[in-house]
């Protein structure tokens, strides 16, 4: 059984209406959580940034979601489902693999008293935030179905 399967079973993944829209509306929503990551770097609110970055990932992915008709209850999941077209062949897994180390830091830094974010590691998961978004919009084209 595949992670997304699996997600599906528990529940976590579920069908619905497809909607393009939801999922134009959720890369719009990507783009300002990378500006708003840009400027929380420009202040030193490094935390903020990293929280930012990651959720322009996020909504950037569940467009891809939105558009196939899928509604997650689950962060992890939402890579999972990713997953599938990494099996298909139509998406290399780096992006996943970069997916769940960001969403990994956010939640260290969203959970725990000890982590504090560096300017080095707020800028490093910004850029690579930036060519996660770039990379999924192209595969949002590029799979048009």
């Amino acid at each position: 059984m595949t992670g997304y399967d699996d997600c599906f079973k528990r529940g976590l993944l579920t069908r619905v209406q497809s909607s393009k829209e939801k999922g134009m509306e959720s890369i719009r929503k990507a783009d300002q959580w990378i500006n708003e990551a840009e400027k929380n770097i420009t202040v030193d609110a490094y935390d903020s940034c990293i929280a930012s970055a990651y959720m322009a990932m996020f909504h950037v992915a569940r467009a891809v979601l939105f558009r196939d008709g899928i509604r997650e209850k689950s962060h992890y999941c939402v890579a999972r489902y990713l997953e599938k077209y990494v099996d298909e062949g139509s998406l290399e897994e780096e992006w996943i693999v970069l997916l769940d180390r960001i969403r990994d830091v956010r939640h260290l830094d969203q959970y725990t008293l000890y982590h504090h974010t560096t300017e080095e590691e707020a800028d490093s998961v910004l850029k690579s935030a930036k060519q996660f978004v770039q990379r999924i919009k192209k595969f949002f084209k590029e799979t048009n179905l």
